[in-house]
């Protein structure tokens, strides 16, 4: 009787935790897309139903990667005969193996009710939005992406009246024509896992049964076309939502609130001038910190090779990115692999698989430990620091108030700063940032380009005197030639006569065998 006790006990802890779980992903998702200015706008065309949808979806994920453990045979028949795993009385929980499955199916069903029933509203409101039967807001934010240079928000993009709409979208889109299919086999496979079924007519439950390979293959593809989308952490940067919300209709006419991007959750790439590409990427579990580094592989350019790239994404981002200059045969097939030759969107599953190990440490993660922190970048070794001055940015927008870090100098020697404007893009940003929140002094930058000839050096003095500069188009000038470092160390000693071992010196390896001649 004592043994029997401990074991049900146990069997009810199993149970409490699985039930934990299932209410923490639930809670966690739905915060995901309902709390995030990511998805204002998609909150304002679905509302509630957004994070109704997406946060039983998480659940069902978590539920259908248990549903099959509990009837896997062989897995069951070492785990009970290992006696390294675990003891004996934690075993004989093995023998509840298909109650355990009957509950995860359940639930499964649970989930699926709701995440079908948050979607039909979804799907009704974006048709009504996208044929004008909705207020003026959701019309507005649907007809995005009718002209050139917009992305979409409503997935809904023909338009037709429900709910002849409603069944359109059903049968066109990937995410219609998997869900159907799915909620039609779990409908069978419970329907037919009853107990006067499985007793009567044993052979219907068991093919029904074998519904679950193409309820996984559904399950694997329903969400590759995206249609949830949230806006871009680019867009975000330019377009803040929560100061051009009520200024839809001056949405690209006025230089604080340009047209909102939209797109969804894959890994996606970004081709930059001059052959170099960006990479995002999203990984479950991956956490980054600043100056951090990577090792990739593609499978589909070489199944051995491995190369280092720095992460150029910061911790607060919701992906992971590098930034990759076109100089190898590596390179130039990783280049050709994702499509970026091509003028067309590349479509997610279309992209190479990309093996990540990683992340690995540097110095740069402590630079928030400083007050005062000096950056030194040359050629592409400056991507190290795109992630520290995102990150910057990022706490500058939450008025990270407890930030120690009071001052940046930043150096970035460049034979050709054309190759990396996607680098000067992100220093405008800060610079506009720093002077809205009269904080211009904050970051101290100096660009300095080493290849430059007599016709450059003519055309610099002819624009010296205009406001932005002619390379960059940033305020603080393009320097030419190479910084005097006495010089520039001296200065930067003067002006922080007070701050004594709080000064942090940060060099990619270019840079370093510079500095460390002279210091």
């Amino acid at each position: 009787m004592g043994n029997w006790a401990v074991n049900e006990g146990l069997s009810i802890f199993v149970i409490l935790v699985w039930l934990g779980l299932n209410v923490f992903l639930f809670v966690w998702y739905y915060r995901v897309y309902d709390v995030p200015v990511k998805f204002f706008y998609t909150r304002k065309l679905l509302g509630s139903a957004l994070a109704l949808a997406r946060a039983p979806a998480a659940c069902l994920n978590f539920n259908c990667m248990l549903i099959l453990l509990p009837v896997c045979r062989n897995l069951l028949s070492f785990l009970r005969g290992s006696s390294a795993c675990c003891s004996t009385r934690v075993r004989r929980q093995l023998d509840r193996n298909l109650t355990f499955h009957k509950m995860v199916a359940w639930m499964i069903a649970l989930h699926t009710a709701i995440h079908t029933i948050a979607h039909l509203f979804n799907v009704e409101w974006c048709v009504n939005a996208r044929v004008g039967n909705s207020d003026a807001y959701s019309v507005a934010l649907s007809a995005l992406g009718d002209r050139q240079n917009e992305s979409y928000l409503n997935f809904a993009r023909d338009r037709i009246k429900n709910p002849e709409g409603g069944l359109y979208l059903a049968v066109t889109r990937v995410a219609g024509i998997t869900g159907v299919v799915i909620t039609l086999c779990l409908i069978l496979i419970i329907t037919s896992s009853t107990k006067t079924i499985r007793r009567s007519y044993f052979e219907v439950f068991w093919y029904t049964h074998h519904l679950f390979v193409i309820f996984f293959i559904g399950l694997a593809i329903h969400g590759v076309e995206r249609i949830v989308r949230g806006q871009t952490a680019e867009s975000l940067v330019k377009h803040r939502p929560e100061v051009c919300e009520q200024k839809i209709s001056e949405w690209g006419k006025i230089e604080a609130c340009p047209i909102p991007q939209f797109a969804g959750n894959p890994p996606m790439v970004v081709t930059h001038p001059f052959k170099t590409i960006e990479l995002q990427m999203k990984k479950k579990g991956f956490k980054m910190e600043v100056g951090q580094y990577i090792f990739v592989k593609c499978p589909k350019v070489s199944k051995l090779e491995w190369h280092p790239f720095t992460l150029t994404s910061a911790p607060e981002e919701d992906f992971f990115s590098i930034h990759i200059r076109i100089v190898g045969d590596w390179t130039e097939g990783l280049f050709n692999a994702c499509g970026c030759d091509k003028q067309e969107f590349q479509d997610a599953w279309k992209l190479p698989k990309i093996a990540v190990d990683g992340p690995f440490g540097t110095a740069s993660e402590d630079v928030f430990s400083y007050e005062v922190v000096m950056l030194v970048g040359a050629g592409i070794g400056v991507t190290p620091f795109a992630s520290i001055l995102k990150s910057v940015w990022y706490k500058y927008c939450n008025n990270a108030t407890n930030l120690r870090l009071k001052k940046i100098y930043f150096y970035w020697l460049c034979r050709d700063t054309h190759a990396f404007e996607w680098f000067a893009d992100l220093l405008q940003l800060l610079e506009s940032q720093m002077q809205e929140r009269n904080n211009a002094g904050f970051l101290s930058y100096n660009i300095y380009l080493t290849g430059w000839d007599e016709s450059q050096a003519n055309h610099f003095a002819v624009h010296h005197d205009e406001e932005k500069d002619v390379i960059t188009g940033l305020k603080q000038k393009t320097l030419y030639g190479r910084p005097n470092w006495d010089n520039e160390f001296k200065t930067i000693a003067s002006q922080h006569p007070k701050v004594k071992n709080r000064l942090r010196i940060l060099t990619n390896r270019m840079a370093w065998r510079v500095l460390h001649i002279l210091i």
